[in-house]
């Protein structure tokens, strides 16, 4: 018996019991889910190193069926690209001058809605936040998954900023856009192009915290419609993105052809690499 399990246990007030008991089974749950997931993930890795079932359950004192059962059952490794355990999903507040109130934007609504969806089928607890008007938002948090683009919250410009490959810029007067250092690439929405088109530029990252101590993961698009085209890359090429960077800070671009009646990405294409921050620097 853990000692956790003994203090909880000696407690007399009931609702204080309760309410400890009930908090406790939900983090062994996760603790549960992130461990059947790192056990999974172990067997694959293995596996696709050449180990047949039968070596990996001789070397770990198991059967083979029970490795062929935990490479086929129980949450998938790479949720783990959305975080671990739990993530909160936050999306931005907008202010609405015209009518004078706090309103949220239809497309941002979409993309904190499935990326809610998408952490829940891989087994992760979500909880959902906004970014409020005033961009101030603490991003020093685990598991923070932050659809918001540099011009929403200057806390998320400063993160941005941290980004040694891509970097938001506006000009005066002018539109956004997101310049690659490397290539020297200056990527641009279609809206603001003349004529204008349905193509927007979403930008995907893992960057550090404020406070140095963990990453979150960072969403925005030139425009909404940008968002939800990442978000749509994520649903479809998780596996993917995982294989290539697991855990690690990166940074990318996404190009987003939608429905302009809708807004409703049509197909979605990373238009630069997926660039590791650990071997990517730029002057």
């Amino acid at each position: 018996m853990s000692d956790e399990l003994r203090r909880i246990m000696a407690i007399d007030d009931p609702y204080l019991l309760l309410r400890e008991v009930t908090a406790r089974l939900a983090d062994a749950q996760q603790e549960v889910t992130e461990l059947a997931r790192l056990r999974r993930r172990v067997v694959q890795d293995l596996h696709a190193q050449g180990l047949s079932y039968a070596q990996i359950a001789a070397k770990a004192g198991l059967s083979r069926g029970r490795i062929h059962q935990i490479r086929h059952t129980g949450p998938a490794p790479e949720g783990a690209f959305l975080g671990s355990g739990a993530v909160t999903v936050a999306t931005p507040l907008r202010r609405d001058d015209e009518r004078g109130r706090t309103v949220v934007a239809v497309d941002d609504v979409s993309s904190g809605k499935r990326l809610e969806d998408l952490a829940r089928s891989y087994g992760l607890a979500v909880t959902s936040e906004h970014v409020p008007v005033s961009g101030e938002i603490d991003l020093n948090r685990d598991g923070l998954v932050v659809v918001c683009g540099p011009r929403m919250s200057q806390d998320m410009w400063n993160t941005y900023a941290q980004d040694p490959v891509l970097r938001w810029e506006k000009a005066e007067g002018g539109p956004w856009t997101v310049l690659d250092r490397l290539t020297g690439t200056v990527h641009r929405s279609g809206q603001d192009s003349d004529p204008a088109r349905p193509y927007d530029i979403g930008y995907l990252g893992r960057l550090p915290r404020l406070d140095g101590k963990g990453s979150l993961l960072a969403i925005a698009g030139i425009h909404t419609q940008g968002s939800l085209g990442v978000v749509q890359l994520l649903a479809s090429e998780l596996n993917s993105l995982w294989g290539q960077v697991g855990d690690r800070r990166f940074s990318t671009l996404v190009g987003v052809e939608y429905d302009p009646e809708t807004s409703e990405p049509r197909s979605v294409e990373l238009v630069c690499p997926l660039y590791r921050h650990d071997e990517e620097t730029a002057e």
